[in-house]
């Protein structure tokens, strides 16, 4: 045996080693799990996989300074793109979009334990399978969840996959703007915190102007359901006032945006009351 294989095999033994106690709890430190946690596969495999995930950032870096290309973490993420392809490949034997949203949501569980660990590494990482799933977890409904990756994606600049054709902000302001404006076209509301933290996250990035417009009239439709709902006098104002400058504001990125008619209707609700005529003489 080769001293170069030797040396290999030693680091890889020491890395296992290593591992060892995170694959068993998930936590760097803890002591093994009890017998009832044994007894529960699910719970065992995700913190498996919430440990490596979270050590696959720093770990793959040092296997690009160490030489190293087999260490359990690297594995692992290894194991998760071969998983991303196979269900890739799944989806795309779908027609239904419908049958893709249900078979994505069902998907989705398999991939959380990795995706929380990588965000808790808190570090860049090149792996696909991260901003894939927070995409799928905005065509699922998942705003929230989306978002919590969203936040990492944007902080560290991490690249959709190519398949995707546009830039990560531009992506998820279009597709959380589009399933907004699909909600509130059916009478139902959608939550304003998710439009206004989009907005806020995505600010300073670039994109096309009809996509920001899109966020701008999703915002204005939803304040102004909130302005008609208010009761309290200060607060219904407030979101008079913020719906129409938003309405305001996507009517100036998109003529065609389709706001016309609610920023008139908002104008005149807005306008202060006309005092009686005074009596004739």
């Amino acid at each position: 045996m080769s001293l170069a294989r030797k040396h290999r095999d030693a680091f890889l033994a020491k890395s296992e080693t290593a591992v060892a106690p995170l694959v068993a709890s998930g936590q760097p430190g803890s002591t093994p799990p009890s017998a009832g946690a044994a007894a529960r596969p699910g719970l065992a495999r995700a913190a498996r996989d919430r440990a490596l995930g979270k050590a696959s950032a720093s770990a793959v870096r040092a296997a690009a300074i160490e030489g190293d290309r087999g260490t359990p973490e690297q594995r692992a993420a290894a194991q998760m793109q071969l998983r991303l392809q196979h269900d890739l490949r799944r989806l795309k034997d779908i027609q239904s979009i419908e049958k893709k949203i249900e078979a994505k949501r069902a998907m989705l569980p398999e991939y959380a334990a990795w995706v929380d660990g990588l965000v808790a590494a808190g570090a860049p990482t090149a792996d696909e399978v991260l901003p894939t799933v927070m995409i799928w977890r905005i065509d699922t409904g998942d705003f929230e969840g989306a978002l919590r990756l969203a936040e990492h994606v944007l902080a560290h600049g991490i690249p959709l996959p190519a398949r995707y054709e546009r830039t990560a902000p531009a992506l998820i302001v279009e597709e959380i703007a589009t399933a907004a404006l699909k909600a509130q076209g059916a009478g139902e509301s959608f939550p304003c915190a998710v439009l206004e933290r989009v907005a806020e996250l995505t600010a300073d990035a670039d994109m096309h102007d009809e996509i920001r417009a899109k966020l701008a009239k999703a915002t204005g439709v939803e304040l102004m359901r909130k302005y008609e709902a208010e009761a309290d006098p200060e607060l219904r104002a407030v979101a008079g006032a913020t719906a129409l400058n938003g309405l305001r504001r996507a009517q100036q990125l998109n003529e065609r945006i389709g706001v016309k008619d609610r920023i008139k209707r908002l104008e005149k609700m807005l306008a202060p009351p006309k005092e009686p005529a005074a009596p004739a003489a």
